[in-house]
Order: structure tokens, then C-alpha cells, then sequence
């Protein structure tokens, strides 16, 4: 029997690094609370975009994978990663599921096992968080009885080129026989493994790489809303900017941002800093405020748009394209549309939402899913674009709808009004 590894949480990054792990020749166990995930995971049926029902067979075909909501399937694992979200709690981080993990895991730590964290966190959550969970519940000390580490996700959901083989793997220990497992195990996962000096440093590129996203949407979000104010088109003007070949980054414009990460993970290094330092990481704070402002400014423009063609918002029939942030099932509750939705929704609209990636009991209350075809489309006052899914036919949407508010720019026409 090969070795045995153990997946904590089956979602978009747990599920695609356990089916690379049974076809790299472990052994896996992937475990995940969430009984109605264990069962679809069981029946060969994935939720995860990124991985097709036909992997998730061929998994269980080779008699290396199972999926289990009990702890004690993951016994006598030889190696674990954890990959549990981290949220936000009235602006602090929530290691709850962390900690749940850690002390679910630490009496079924032997002597010589490996345990990785890879769910985003602030600097020093590894070592100060769940190395003395592992300890307290195991009787074992790190390092020295076991192996631990951090190594961050870098997982982009529905991204065709880039995926967890493909992409390199920064990886950390608590010290240098730890950092020596956890890359010899990654190894046999990824093509390229990038090891750093310290399980913080690892923590701190997951919050750098997300920050500077963060930061640059919404540069260009707050720039939108001023280049439309001026009247000029900023889609035109990063067009052109992006055809410079050195020092310059393509971002767009959006609704605001949404997922697991961009919402959340800045507001930990700007939390930690302030816990450590006592002072404010003013560029996460300034962009927190734009994003977050990005949904009442997109109702904001659509009421505009609807007044100039003479109708109020209230009454007025808004078919949303896009609930998700991306094509993955589970993000449509850390989704900015959320937020329009449910704004619009308030003030009076008749809001229906197309979004072919979720499934109707992941859609919020009062939320009403349909299908973005013809019918929807010609009927709705206002049809907003605010995630860009490939499978929305856009030439049928700016054909057919009476008007399109297109917050992504993936129409063109006179009906079709750009954020």
C-alpha cells in the first residue's frame, strides 16, 4: 500500500490536490464536514469546476481515493494538508475551521508524520496557532516528533492554463528537516517547488500576491468611476496602456471583488500588522473602501441608465448575469453580485439572476434563478453583466436585450452601456 495522505476540506483547492495526489500514487483520504459535499464527492459527482465527474471516477476506479466526514478515516496518514477557508470575523481573522482541524487531527499524529498548512492566514499562524494545537492534542513536539510547514494555494479557480501541477509551489517548514519533507512531497505533486526560510515568509507571499491584486483593482475601479465622470472611456485608455511590454500590469474594472481571497485576505495583513506594530496598512485600507463601495456604484449607474431611458428602477425587470465570482459552484456567497442583487432587490427591482455554475440551493434567499435565454433576455428592462462566465451566449444578449449594463465589457453596441 502507498502512502497514505490526508486532504482537510475537498473544496476548490483541497479536491484538485487530492485527485493529483492519487494520480502522483498516494493513497488519499479526502476529508470535509460538509456531509452533502462527502456524498456527491462519493458518488462520482464534482462540484468543483475544475474537476470533471469522469477524474473524480477514475479516483475512485483506482481504489486510492474515498471521501469521509469522520476524522478517523484520515488515521495512520503519513502526510496532511490542510485547506480550510479562513474568513473574516467583524473585521479579524477566524481560524475557527483551522483550529477545529488542528485538534480534530492531533490525536491521530504519530511520530514521523508530516502536516502542511495551506489555507491563507496571517504571518505566524503555523507556528504560534496550530503547531501548539498539534502538540497539546498529540503529546508530540514539532520539531522533533513530527514535521510541519506551510505552503499557500495558489489555486485560480476556472483558469485553463494555469493549475496546481503547473503552477509553482513556495513551501515552508518550521525547520530545515521539516522544509525537507514537505518539498520532497510537492515534488511528486508539482513541476516546480520554490522553498523560503521560514513557514512566515510563506505566509506572508499568499497576503503579498493577493494584496497587490487587491490594491490595482481598485486603482482601476476608482479610475472608472472618474474616467466616466470625465467622459472618457477607460476600457480605451487600458487598452492601450496594456500594450506597453514592460511595466505595466493589464487589471480591469469590476462590480467589486469577491471569493475566498481578494475580500478577505489583505484585511489579515493589515489586521496583523496593526495587532503587531500598531500601525495601519493604509493602501489595504484605502482599497477595501473602494472595493466595497464598487456594488453601490454599479446600482447606482444602472438606476442613471434607466432613467435616461425613462424608466424607474423601481417596477423595472433586471435579469443579473453572474452570481459567482467565477465558475465555481461555492463563491457565490462571497460574491460582490450578491450585493447588487440584493440592493436592487430593496429598492424595488424585479431581480432574476442567470449564473449556470450555481446550484439552486447556493443561491440566497429571495434570489430567483433562471436561464439566460432568449426569452429572459428580451423581457428584462436592464440586463447587467457582472461576471463574464464563457458559457453566457453574449452575442444572444446584446442582440436580443433591450439594454445591457455591462460592468466586464464583453459586449458592444448601442444598447450596451460599460462601466
Amino acid at each position: 500500500m502507498g502512502e497514505k495522505l490526508a486532504v482537510v476540506g475537498q473544496g476548490y483547492v483541497g479536491l484538485p490536490l487530492a485527485m493529483r495526489a492519487v494520480e502522483a500514487g498516494f493513497e488519499v483520504v479526502g476529508i470535509d464536514v460538509d456531509e452533502r459535499r462527502v456524498k456527491r464527492l462519493n458518488a462520482a459527482d464534482s462540484y468543483v469546476e475544475d474537476i470533471a465527474d469522469e477524474v473524480l471516477a477514475e479516483a475512485h476506479r483506482s481504489g486510492r481515493y474515498r471521501a469521509g466526514s469522520d476524522y478517523a478515516d484520515a488515521g495512520e496518514f503519513d502526510v496532511c494538508v490542510i485547506t480550510v477557508p479562513t474568513p473574516l470575523s467583524d473585521g479579524a481573522p477566524d481560524l475557527r475551521h483551522i483550529g477545529s482541524a488542528g485538534e480534530s487531527l492531533a490525536p491521530l499524529l504519530r511520530p514521523g508524520v508530516t502536516v502542511v498548512l495551506e489555507s491563507t492566514t496571517y504571518p505566524g499562524t503555523t507556528e504560534e496557532y496550530l503547531r501548539p494545537l498539534l502538540e497539546t492534542g498529540s503529546g508530540l513536539h514539532a520539531p522533533g516528533d513530527f514535521f510541519l510547514g506551510y505552503s499557500p494555494e495558489r489555486i485560480d479557480p476556472g483558469n485553463a492554463r494555469w493549475c496546481l501541477e503547473n503552477t509553482p509551489k513556495v513551501v515552508s517548514g518550521i525547520d530545515a528537516a521539516s522544509l525537507e519533507r514537505i518539498r520532497a512531497f510537492y515534488q511528486r505533486i508539482v513541476r516546480d517547488v520554490v522553498p523560503v526560510s521560514s513557514t512566515q515568509v510563506a505566509e506572508l507571499c499568499k497576503l503579498l500576491e493577493n494584496t497587490f491584486r487587491h490594491v490595482n483593482i481598485a486603482l482601476v475601479n476608482e479610475l472608472s468611476i472618474f474616467a466616466q465622470q470625465l467622459g472618457i472611456d477607460v476600457w480605451e485608455a487600458i487598452d492601450a496602456a496594456s500594450t506597453k511590454p514592460f511595466g505595466y500590469m493589464r487589471f480591469t474594472p469590476g462590480p467589486g471583488v469577491g471569493g475566498h481571497c481578494l475580500p478577505i485576505d489583505p484585511s489579515y495583513l493589515s489586521w496583523k500588522v496593526k495587532r503587531s506594530l500598531g500601525h495601519s496598512f493604509r493602501f489595504v485600507e484605502l482599497a477595501n473602501d473602494i472595493n466595497d463601495h464598487m456594488p453601490g456604484h454599479v446600482v447606482h449607474r444602472l438606476i442613471l441608465a434607466l432613467n435616461r431611458r425613462g424608466l424607474p428602477l423601481r417596477g423595472s425587470r433586471v435579469l443579473l448575469l453572474g452570481l459567482a465570482y467565477k465558475a465555481n459552484a461555492g463563491d457565490c456567497r462571497e460574491s460582490p453580485a450578491i450585493e447588487v442583487a440584493r440592493a436592487l432587490a430593496k429598492l424595488g427591482a424585479d431581480v432574476r439572476v442567470a449564473d449556470p455554475h450555481v446550484d439552486a440551493y447556493l443561491a440566497p434567499p429571495g434570489i430567483e434563478l433562471v436561464v439566460a435565454g432568449e426569452r429572459e433576455l428580451s423581457e428584462a428592462d436592464a440586463v447587467v453583466v457582472l461576471t463574464d462566465h464563457d458559457r453566457f451566449d453574449y452575442e444572444l444578449v446584446q442582440r436580443v436585450s433591450p439594454f445591457v449594463f455591462d460592468t466586464r465589457r464583453r459586449c458592444r453596441g448601442s444598447n450596451v452601456e460599460h462601466l
